[in-house]
């Protein structure tokens, strides 16, 4: 997919140092920097989506009791109890 981007000039003249220096093309390095950075705008923007949820009432939210019942993280561990006597 082609994509256009407006850069600083400050962030464009860097860009080219690097790559010059390099030899590698400006697009690999703007590649690597939307590769290696997605996680955490992902991490980022969608928690504080998930944030609004909470806050209007809209997002269901779990105790830390809930969540080891479902998980049936309680059960596993009387089994690794039991079985360490």
């Amino acid at each position: 997919m082609a994509v256009s981007i407006r850069l600083e000039p400050e962030i464009e003249l860097r860009l080219d140092h690097l790559a010059a220096q390099t030899g590698r093309s400006k697009s690999y390095y703007l590649r690597e920097l939307i590769e290696r950075g997605m996680d955490d705008l992902e991490d980022f923007y969608l928690s504080d989506l998930a944030m609004q949820r909470v806050r209007k009432g809209t997002e269901q939210i779990l105790s830390a009791e809930q969540v080891r019942k479902n998980l049936e993280l309680d059960r596993s561990v009387h089994r690794v109890r039991k079985q360490e006597t």
